[in-house]
């Protein structure tokens, strides 16, 4: 008797995984789908004038293969390129000088905003203020605003420019097509971005009237008069995750935003070790939840019935003899796997990754769990040699 009760439990747990799958590849938006890209080129009748603004401490690894991509810009109207030093040990702001000096392309202005944020504000957003209060002297009409590890081809300003002006878009952001070379970057860069499309599914942010709100802050292009009406970045200052916060300030005040997958636009930033994918994840999860341990119960609790049940159901099933846990396990994972498929064709992965989604998820929720220790330590977020320890002062710092 005690037996059947729990091969009945399996059978209704997974039963329960596979309505959430068929829900979430029904109803979320269709996020599975990797199509979203930038609208149809329209080129406009006049090409505004753009500042990039780029943020960016301790950079000297990836600036030599990221700022010529972006003073190398075949923009027809006036653009310019603005760096901040925010505080770099490693010589950036030199090194930026010197980039410029070899490769010539758009005009570059170095500053610093000098010392340390103020209290409740991100080292990030303290350096896209000075960046956005330097720009707007020169009156443009639109903000880059640029992660200095983010690497644009030729046509990328052109592209974007073209989609906002011609779509009447406030905000076209891209999510940059994240490094994928070594072994943990196969297994768990698609997946990030896999998860993030699942919470902001992109074809929702674009739609008018709806309230999914999201940005990818390696790359978002932003009319100036709308970031002065959202305050942005004065808003969000203590945001924790700074490119939501912004699309969400934009969004209240009634701007229309798109979101896509970037096929011009890569990060090179490298993540070759499990650690180094660790730190960048788990830095910001526990913010993602508010640091509230309901939220991270729940996401626990979600996490283990829509991605592990289904793995774990198979085998449980096989050994109790419970054939429906079984298929509805097996059905459940194929769903799973299916959805994944897309993502992983857009990274050029091998599609047999798809089955391993369940154990990077796993990843990811030990990767939850270790980010609310850290902050429950007193130990909070630490990024380039900034902790941030209270809720409200964590930052994404790309």
């Amino acid at each position: 008797m005690g037996q059947t009760a729990r091969v009945s439990a399996f059978a209704w747990t997974a039963a329960v995984s596979l309505a959430a799958w068929l829900w979430l590849l029904l109803c979320q938006g269709f996020f599975w789908r990797t199509d979203v890209r930038l609208p149809p080129r329209r080129e406009p009748a006049a090409w505004p004038d753009v500042c990039v603004v780029v943020p960016a401490r301790d950079e000297a690894d990836v600036l030599p293969l990221s700022l010529p991509s972006l003073l190398a810009q075949d923009y027809p109207g006036r653009a310019e390129v603005f760096l901040v030093d925010d505080g770099s040990t490693d010589g950036t702001g030199e090194l930026a000088r010197e980039l410029a000096a070899r490769g010539g392309g758009l005009p570059l202005t170095v500053s610093s905003p000098g010392g340390e944020p103020p209290a409740g504000w991100t080292g990030k957003l303290w350096a896209l203020r000075h960046g956005i209060a330097l720009a707007r002297a020169r009156g443009p009409e639109y903000l880059l605003l640029t992660d200095a590890d983010i690497a644009h081809e030729p046509d990328s300003l052109r592209l974007l420019v073209a989609a906002a002006r011609t779509g009447g878009f406030d905000v076209v952001s891209q999510m940059a097509r994240l490094r994928v070379a070594s072994l943990w970057e196969r297994l768990v860069v698609p997946a990030f971005v896999y998860f993030f499309a699942q919470l902001y599914p992109f074809r929702r942010i674009g739609r008018r009237g709806s309230r999914t709100a999201a940005a990818a802050g390696g790359c978002v292009l932003l009319r100036a008069d709308t970031a002065a009406k959202a305050r942005v970045p004065d808003a969000i200052r203590h945001a924790v995750i700074d490119d939501v916060a912004l699309a969400r300030a934009v969004k209240g005040g009634g701007g229309h935003i798109w979101l896509g997958l970037a096929d011009r636009v890569d990060s090179v930033r490298p993540y070759p070790r499990l650690r180094d994918l660790w730190r960048m994840v788990s830095r910001s999860a526990y913010a993602q939840l508010r640091h509230n341990p309901l939220l991270l119960l729940g996401t626990a609790a979600g996490l283990a019935l829509v991605y592990l049940v289904p793995p774990a159901a198979v085998p449980a099933g096989l050994v109790t003899g419970d054939a429906p846990a079984v298929l509805l396990g097996v059905a459940a994972w194929l769903v799973m796997t299916a959805t994944y498929l897309p993502m992983l064709r857009y990274y050029r992965q091998p599609l047999w990754l798809a089955p391993l989604l369940p154990f990077t998820a796993f990843l990811y929720l030990l990767m939850t769990v270790d980010s609310a220790v850290q902050h429950y330590r007193g130990r909070g977020a630490a990024w380039k040699g900034r902790t941030y320890t209270r809720p409200g002062t964590v930052a994404d710092e790309g």
